[in-house]
């Protein structure tokens, strides 16, 4: 079935198809749409199970938790200061190996107040342990949202599925939405595997069914826990791979975590992910044409970071630029400072790091353009590069300088 709908009304569509027995939500702009076509889904009839009503979001990652913990699909969704809140409960998850999925719609973190977009919300909660997907067109948020959940009940592990807030949540698409008999033959009903979350007697025991020893738990146990979750993150990408292969089989489209477009002979690569890979896309071609030989890398998979695909990706390349919707203040961008890891000690090429599209700015072709142009003929000499700021804003004399050739 073709249906022209949001981004946010993709992932609700995502996760009834998932066919999940509990949902729980707090709306939040730009993702309330979310759970209120969720809502409204359960009013029809059209998922089976229970949508509870919390009074935050702290109360929806408790509630799939518990929910999860007792062995049932859960599912929730949030934004920005609402994942913020969060932040305790997945940290929980990811311990505990429940195979929760999240939609969070990508928003800035207040202070100054923002209801537009950026990714720095779910990339600030990167070292939670969860899975996290960033989809560029609706169609992706959608399947994703289905791969996810296969993805996460393979290996254990919650999943966050990333939008951008606006580009893709409020903008309607044309998209696919498969049947749900195919849905349920590439994702069967859940059934527990893992023992996480098992109550022994008054004790709480992640990964075992022993009880617990009789002096209580010591400080052995916890190190070895997060042993076990560091080597369960190792095991993602052969699972995503796999699922994303069979995915492809039933329904014909395919999401690599990491995507190349027209990069075999290029000289210059530009990474981005999110909703700009497009538009990153269109410039490449329209750059091509002219004879410069450029090509796109798209990360779609962040955690944990695919580095081997990474450098396969950027091998033999002459320079490299990276376009995000993020900053560490101080630093830089974060999908350039994985990459920068990545690549050290393996390979030696220039990475120019560009900031741009916060708080819901646009990423335009022809700031994109002077990017790569930039990168072409100029050596990097800074950490970051603000790409589309207001001259006006810029008190630093360096800084207007370097605005200017941007």
């Amino acid at each position: 079935m073709i249906k022209v709908i949001t981004g946010a009304e993709a992932a609700a569509y995502g996760a009834m198809l998932c066919r999940p027995a509990v949902v729980c939500a707090y709306p939040i702009t730009p993702a309330s749409r979310v759970s209120e076509q969720l809502a409204e889904f359960y009013a029809e009839g059209r998922i089976k199970g229970r949508f509870i009503n919390v009074e935050s979001e702290m109360g929806a990652i408790g509630y799939v938790i518990g929910a999860s913990s007792g062995g049932v699909r859960a599912f929730t969704a949030t934004s920005s200061q609402g994942l913020a809140w969060m932040h305790e409960g997945l940290h929980w998850a990811s311990g505990a190996r429940l195979p929760i999925v999240m939609v969070n719609v990508n928003r800035p973190i207040a202070t100054p107040w923002n209801l537009t977009s950026d990714q720095s919300d779910s990339l600030s909660q990167r070292d939670t342990g969860w899975m996290q997907f960033y989809c560029e067109s609706n169609q992706e948020v959608l399947d994703t949202v289905i791969q996810a959940y296969r993805v996460s009940e393979s290996v254990g592990l919650p999943s966050m599925v990333c939008l951008d807030g606006v580009y893709l949540s409020y903008i309607a698409e044309s998209i696919s939405i498969p049947d749900q008999e195919k849905v349920d033959e590439y994702l069967p009903a859940y059934m527990p595997t893992f023992p996480a979350g098992r109550l022994v007697g008054s004790r709480y025991k992640l990964f075992d069914d022993a009880a617990p020893p009789a002096g209580g738990y010591s400080i052995a146990d916890w190190m070895e826990s997060r042993y076990i979750l560091h080597k369960l993150q190792n095991k993602c990408l052969d699972a995503v791979l796999k699922a994303n292969e069979e995915f492809k089989v039933l329904f014909g489209r395919s999401y690599l975590p990491v995507e190349h477009y027209k990069a075999e002979d290029a000289e210059l690569i530009v990474v981005s992910a999110g909703s700009a890979v497009g538009t990153c896309r269109y410039v490449v071609d329209r750059l091509r044409e002219v004879g410069h030989k450029v090509g796109l890398v798209k990360i779609k998979m962040f955690r944990p970071f695919p580095r081997e695909l990474i450098r396969k990706s950027l091998a033999g390349k002459k320079r490299v630029a990276v376009i995000e919707r993020d900053v560490i203040p101080g630093q830089g961008g974060i999908f350039c400072q994985e990459i920068k890891w990545a690549l050290s000690g393996h390979q030696s090429v220039p990475v120019y790091g560009f900031v741009s599209g916060l708080g819901g700015n646009d990423i335009t072709i022809k700031l994109i353009e002077k990017a790569i142009l930039y990168a072409m003929r100029e050596e990097p000499t800074e950490e970051v590069i603000w790409l589309g700021l207001p001259e006006k804003k810029v008190s630093d004399e360096d800084d207007r300088r370097a605005i200017k050739i941007y």
